[in-house]
């Protein structure tokens, strides 16, 4: 029997997949669980104008990615902390205040998009990538100025 899985099924198949499965399987586990509906004709037309709605949403936010993606590149992050000799600063720069300073120009970026491998502990010019789509990676100037 085909069905069409709602939910994702550990070992039997994922959510959206069309596949064959024995009677007595979807008629008494699948089906009264709400995993998997029968494959007729109008669910999978369903099926198929969902996953056309999901394909467009990601090219949507993909396209919204790229847009922020040139904004950002443009930008120059200032940030001003405590130094001693030799620009080694009192403490560091963290992701945390670098979404900080995004606020203040009203971008929300999350901290946790920031891939910063360690934090800023020096006075300067620094390149920080931010991962704001799975394909799509902004590099931002972080400007580090003494206080």
């Amino acid at each position: 029997m085909k069905v069409i899985f709602v939910k994702d099924v550990k070992g039997k198949g994922n959510e959206g997949e069309v596949k064959e499965v024995s009677e007595g399987y979807a008629r008494n586990y699948l089906f009264p669980k709400n995993l998997a509906v029968p494959a007729s004709k109008s669910s999978l037309k369903q099926l198929d104008t969902k996953k056309k709605k999901q394909m467009e949403h990601e090219k949507e936010e993909r396209r919204q990615a790229e847009a922020l993606k040139n904004t950002i590149e443009k930008i120059t992050i200032e940030l001003k902390a405590k130094s001693g000799e030799g620009g080694r600063l009192f403490g560091s720069i963290t992701s945390k205040q670098i979404a900080q300073a995004f606020q203040k120009l009203n971008i929300s970026i999350d901290k946790r998009k920031i891939e910063l491998s360690e934090p800023i502990r020096t006075l300067g010019f620094t390149d920080v990538p931010l991962k704001l789509h799975p394909q799509i990676t902004a590099k931002v100037k972080v400007h580090v100025t003494e206080e």
